[in-house]
């Protein structure tokens, strides 16, 4: 008898909420899917996502970029916090702090995070409401792996969200958010579970 294989090990950076985080916990929660959250880490104190990993028994660390002399400082620190837990993908859910190439050298090949537009239209943290502006009949959400860039890694997935008539930033925004969540749920279960190649900007699960 084959013994099944080992799960994938999933560190979640958060500053916020964690709904992205709840979403990947209760994927988790079944052996089917293929990984488990190992470790949650956030930029401050205080947030519900934190909550959040702490009911569900996941070890939690915060590291705040005002607890170092410097950016570099911080990004060693973060780094090395991550490594402890060995992942197999670190993801950004939410998490609002640019790494650097610390991080980057350590786990760019293995960081995804997720954006609330179809890249490469309308990056940074206003995308819903710049594809308002420029009146685009079409958004979405992509996942991507991270590069130095703003929002211009190689992409794994893309879903698409109508822009309503009616829509405002809000609604728009929330529309997104609810695609983006699934898309993250199912592309890093693939990704765990299948492989994956990056070549260029080209990324292939088998």
């Amino acid at each position: 008898m084959t013994e099944p294989a080992a799960a994938a090990r999933l560190v979640v950076l958060i500053s916020g909420s964690g709904s992205n985080l709840q979403a990947l916990l209760d994927a988790c929660a079944d052996p089917a899917y293929g990984a488990q959250v190992v470790a949650v880490g956030a930029d401050r104190d205080g947030t519900a996502g934190l909550d959040r990993a702490a009911a569900a028994g996941v070890p939690v660390f915060v590291e705040p970029v005002r607890a170092y002399p410097s950016r570099e400082d911080w990004d060693r620190a973060l780094t090395a916090r991550i490594a402890e837990h060995r992942p197999d993908l670190v993801i950004s859910a939410g998490f609002l702090k640019l790494v650097g190439p610390h991080f980057l050298a350590a786990f760019g090949d293995r960081y995804l995070n997720t954006h609330n537009t179809l890249l490469p239209a309308f990056p940074g943290i206003h995308g819903p409401r710049d594809a308002l502006a420029y009146g685009v009949k079409l958004t979405g959400a992509t996942l991507f792996f991270v590069d130095a860039g703003v929002d211009t890694g190689p992409i794994v997935a893309q879903v698409a969200v109508p822009v309503l008539d009616d829509d405002d930033e809000e609604t728009l925004t929330e529309r997104i958010k609810e695609a983006e969540r699934r898309q993250l749920v199912e592309q890093i279960g693939r990704l765990v579970r299948e492989g994956w190649t990056i070549i260029g900007r080209k990324v292939t699960i088998p």
